[in-house]
């Protein structure tokens, strides 16, 4: 009786079947056959009017900055539909910069970043010393895979809200700016209010940046404006993403405009592009 043929799984391949797993193999490195890789996560971005940015992180993580809802005629989110927040980012203590802050934090329960003075004022407000994270410029954060960079800024921090009167503004401490890296790495400045200041230069070089959510209050200056997104490309290359920030969705006579930041970028020779952001519109970025 024939005995049954079995697979001899340690006889050799043939000659052809080496070749064209070779040739497949260099096709591939050479980009001529498409190779599956994993997608990337992405960090989705939101305005929702002013200074006011929602960013998820890849992880899921929710950052928001200046939460100015109430009092913000742009405003296109309401204080009880803010129903996520881990972390809220701010940098000075003028109203328009604390916003909703305080409400938001005992809804959600994030934790605040802010300049010590601001959030030593945040505790007497009713929140929780726990989720309270004061963070001076030069400061770090390393919090659940997103580093936080707390720089400095050139503005004001005082302000008369829920104190007697304005005449007796209460002390924010250094007003700051903030770098955020993700867990992907992609990272963005968000400078608070602060002018063009040589200090972008050190922190463009430090910590690369790939975007930039730059000052274009209604009283701005162009050149300012332009100049502190020059500083920012210092010997960093990854600059590829503009965003304004403290403007009003229709400018008042006057204002500083997009265009006007434009006309003076091009002067510079910078044709990183300019996106207006639209309200509410999920923006995604990737390294």
């Amino acid at each position: 009786m024939p005995t049954p043929h079995r697979q001899d799984r340690s006889r050799p391949k043939s000659l052809p079947a080496i070749l064209f797993a070779a040739l497949t193999a260099s096709a591939a490195s050479f980009g001529l056959i498409p190779v599956a890789h994993a997608q990337a996560p992405s960090v989705k971005m939101e305005w929702f009017g002013w200074s006011f940015f929602r960013f998820t992180s890849p992880k899921g993580k929710v950052i928001l900055t200046n939460p100015f809802i109430t009092g913000n005629a742009d405003a296109a989110v309401k204080v009880e539909e803010i129903t996520k927040a881990d972390l809220i980012l701010v940098p000075d203590g003028h109203r328009d910069e604390i916003g909703d802050t305080i409400d938001i934090a005992k809804n959600t329960g994030a934790k605040i970043v802010s300049p010590f003075e601001l959030g030593t004022w945040f505790s007497t407000k009713g929140v929780p010393d726990a989720q309270l994270l004061r963070r001076n410029p030069g400061s770090r954060l390393v919090w659940e895979g997103i580093t936080i960079r707390v720089v400095g800024s050139v503005h004001g921090s005082g302000s008369g809200r829920d104190t007697v009167s304005d005449a007796a503004p209460i002390y924010g401490g250094a007003a700051a700016g903030f770098m955020i890296t993700f867990e992907n790495g992609w990272t963005v400045y968000f400078p608070g209010s602060s002018a063009a200041t040589q200090d972008m230069a050190l922190w463009a070089d430090a910590y690369k940046p790939d975007a930039m959510i730059f000052l274009m209050h209604p009283s701005g200056e162009p050149r300012d404006a332009g100049m502190a997104i020059k500083l920012v490309t210092t010997n960093n290359p990854n600059l590829k993403v503009l965003f304004p920030q403290h403007h009003r969705v229709t400018p008042p006579p006057g204002a500083l405009t997009v265009a006007e930041v434009r006309a003076v970028l091009d002067s510079m020779g910078i044709r990183i592009p300019i996106t207006d952001p639209v309200r509410k519109r999920v923006y995604e970025f990737k390294k």
